[in-house]
């Protein structure tokens, strides 16, 4: 993913969140971004470009001790 991209997801995060708290940033892989709130790492998005289709998948670690911490929510 170049720049361009990886700010578009960031955008699109932002606002589909309702937080500009959502960072998106380059991954280690080539296809692959890294996605972190308030800069605590949550997930990774990967770009999938099948017969000129272009879609994300965003999968989001959510840890057990996590939950634990108030439903998961730090207050």
């Amino acid at each position: 993913m170049d720049d361009r991209e990886i700010l578009k997801l960031q955008r699109y995060l932002n606002t589909l969140f309702g937080s500009h708290a959502v960072r998106v940033k380059r991954g280690p892989q080539k296809e692959a971004a890294e996605v972190e709130v308030d800069e605590e790492f949550v997930g990774t998005i990967y770009r999938d470009d099948e017969e000129g289709e272009v879609s994300y998948t965003f999968t989001m670690v959510i840890l057990d001790v996590d939950l634990e911490k108030n439903g998961g929510i730090e207050r």
